[in-house]
């Protein structure tokens, strides 16, 4: 066997080692203005999607007469229940408060 060349030698390639040997670290922060950009755009989409989950429930056209509802007579006993709404439109108040809350704690990171 001292003829066959081994599949996996044991020292690392010396591409690793020089990359190692800098020590830089490897990753960078985004731009600033990236970073404002993402977290409106989280905002945003935090804040719209709250509202509608909160208002979706009590609008009687689109929550009452929808076919994939009156289509299960089971689901639609539950969701007509006003608990159920109850609990949907807090979860909307909850997104909503946590969009405002990312926009509160938001801090630059700089590197």
């Amino acid at each position: 066997m001292s003829g066959h060349p081994q599949l996996f030698p044991d020292r690392e390639p010396a591409v690793m080692r020089a990359a190692e040997d800098n020590a830089e670290p490897a990753r960078k922060a985004a731009p600033v203005w990236l970073q404002r950009l993402s977290l409106f755009v989280l905002v945003l989409f935090c804040v719209y999607l709250g509202v509608l989950v909160m208002v979706l429930p009590w609008w009687t056209r689109v929550w009452d007469h929808n076919m994939f509802i009156q289509a299960r007579p089971w689901l639609a006993t539950l969701l007509h229940n006003g608990a159920v709404r109850g609990i949907v439109s807090g979860l909307g108040l909850l997104d909503i408060w946590i969009g405002v809350s990312e926009a509160v704690h938001y801090r630059d990171y700089r590197g």
